[in-house]
């Protein structure tokens, strides 16, 4: 959960930064493109899982 935090709180500097300097926000302007990210991870975690149960 540290790292989760740490992460967010990052990310949030880094986008007043970025904001701040008037750049573009080096992130999926698109609510989809995020869940698309969230899936990425989703399915890593999925496929660790399955792993685990079929080695043992």
């Amino acid at each position: 959960m540290k790292e989760v935090i740490l992460a967010l709180i990052a990310g949030l500097i880094v986008g007043m930064l970025f904001r701040f300097l008037k750049l573009p926000l080096p992130a999926p302007p698109v609510f989809s493109a995020v869940i698309g990210v969230f899936g990425v991870y989703f399915g890593g975690v999925v496929l660790d899982w399955i792993m685990k149960l079929v080695r043992h």
